[in-house]
């Protein structure tokens, strides 16, 4: 800690300490003696500013804490601290901003039902075991960039005001953003989610944004309510994945799911270019959703049904005997090639329906499309 470059006047006990030092002592919270810190936490009010940077804390100095401002403390600074006991502020509210960046949770991390009236940081913070959000409120922003939770993560119910960002975060637990409401947008760029990841009737009133995301064991993204746009481009999931999206663009490019892929359309577009589906993959809309595009598609098995494919682009799809098609909209006979945004339907026909299915084949012969 000696080794890093500080803004704060760090604590004189021990050359190993970079806590933040209070003055007139000269030292940090956690090495005061009891008269010291009786005479700190005595001058404690809500609404007073906390530093607590760097610092060990306990759970007698977090309770002493908690319990002089009232549960109201103002601008709380914890970046760099150690919490090596759980650490309980559950229903606390902050009444400026809270940064716990490179905090370290060496157990149970509880803040549930807490309201931060500010913006939130724990970025890079790291949790050994469980973190609780849920039911918490942030007015501001809210930042977990990089942030490592060893066990189970719960968002659930939590209210995000402005944009919330989770890049990069390394989730090894079961995580649940179930009954979450994004007012802004929400990048989970790059996340590593090991565990199962739920976000049942969850809420995105801006961007859903999964770029390259990992989803180790799978995930439920069912019944989901975007705003602007859902986006899982270059996205992986090694198990089944569950998309359930209404009234917006879904942007599934370059998306490789290992297990069964489930795609629910309501009122919504999306786009499949160069995904990768190696289980069976079926997309079902309704309210005139549609398909964009499936071009350089490599889909073992996939089921199409009740879309409108008439803007569909399938150049380069690689194994069209797997497309299964029932009650879709295609264009209109010899207008493939003709209407911008059509695609490139050459070398293809439509057969005739067997059991309410329509299936594409491959045809021989001249480059232009065929439609019986």
């Amino acid at each position: 800690m000696r080794a890093l470059d500080v803004e704060w006047v760090t604590c004189a006990a021990s050359p190993e300490c970079a806590g933040s030092a209070r003055r007139p002592y000269g030292r940090c919270l956690a090495h005061l003696d009891a008269a010291e810190l009786d005479e700190v936490v005595g001058g404690l009010s809500p609404g007073s500013a906390i530093d607590l940077r760097a610092t060990v804390v306990g759970a007698r100095l977090l309770e002493r804490i908690v319990a002089a401002t009232r549960g109201r403390p103002g601008r709380s600074r914890f970046d760099w601290a150690t919490f090596p006991e759980g650490a309980r502020l559950g229903e606390l509210v902050f009444g400026g901003d809270a940064s716990f960046d490179h905090a370290r949770f060496r157990h149970l991390a509880s803040f549930f039902g807490a309201r931060f009236a500010g913006n939130v940081s724990f970025r890079e913070a790291s949790f050994d075991r469980e973190l609780s959000l849920h039911g918490v409120t942030v007015a501001g922003h809210a930042t977990f960039d990089r942030m490592r939770v060893g066990g189970d993560a719960l968002f659930g119910g939590t209210l995000f005001g402005r944009a919330a960002s989770f890049e990069n975060a390394d989730l090894q637990g079961f995580v649940t953003f179930d009954g979450a409401a994004f007012t802004g947008d929400a990048n989970l760029r790059g996340c590593r989610f090991r565990r199962t990841v739920s976000l049942r009737r969850t809420r995105f009133g801006g961007l859903a944004g999964f770029c390259g995301a990992r989803f180790s064991a799978g995930a439920h993204l069912a019944p989901v309510s975007v705003g602007r746009r859902l986006t899982l481009a270059g996205a992986w999931a090694g198990r089944d994945l569950a998309v359930t999206v209404s009234r917006c663009p879904a942007d599934l490019r370059g998306l490789e799911v290992c297990g069964r892929l489930t795609v629910r359309l309501e009122g919504a577009e999306a786009d499949l270019e160069g995904a990768v589906l190696r289980g069976p993959a079926t997309v079902r809309g309704r309210a005139g959703a549609r398909l964009v595009s499936l071009r350089d598609l490599d889909a073992e098995e996939l089921e199409l049904a009740d879309l409108d494919l008439s803007a569909c682009v399938l150049a380069g799809l690689r194994h069209p005997e797997a497309l299964r098609l029932s009650g879709c909209v295609l264009p209109p006979a010899g207008h493939g090639r003709r209407r911008r945004g059509f695609g490139v339907f050459s070398g293809w026909s439509r057969m005739r329906p067997r059991g309410g299915e329509a299936r594409m084949e491959r045809t021989g012969g001249r480059d232009e499309d065929r439609f019986p």
